[in-house]
């Protein structure tokens, strides 16, 4: 049983990635990095950390944005997208998002969004 279950996360940890690699080249083009910082398959949570040249980056919240909508309508198993760039001493995304800070337009507090918003476009 131990098996399975490592297989059906290495499986979706594989899916996360070929879905940053297949949907934000940019970041690499522009000399960032993105790779899983934690997965947690029996809560549907995964962390996502930016780096390179994407902390600091004044566009990273909206890649963050679009990470977040694709990735929860994407991939089934994913109910929650936190993002990290390095940036923010600690916690949450340069002081915005899931640690009380101000969140981006379209983003719900649980992680999920809801509805059609998607919240703002991001440039690529």
């Amino acid at each position: 049983m131990s098996t399975e279950t490592s297989e059906g996360d290495s499986d979706l940890e594989d899916r996360i990635a070929n879905f940053l690699r297949r949907n934000f080249p940019q970041i690499q083009m522009h000399g960032g990095n993105a790779a899983i910082q934690e997965l947690d398959p029996e809560t549907g949570e995964v962390t996502i950390a930016l780096g390179g040249a994407c902390s600091g980056c004044g566009i990273s919240p909206m890649t963050i944005q679009a990470i977040k909508t694709r990735m929860t309508k994407e991939i089934p198993e994913i109910d929650t997208v936190h993002a990290n760039t390095g940036g923010g001493g600690g916690g949450g995304i340069g002081g915005m998002g899931d640690d009380g800070g101000p969140s981006m337009p379209g983003e719900s507090r649980g992680g999920k969004i809801g509805g059609d918003d998607e919240g703002p476009d991001a440039p690529f």
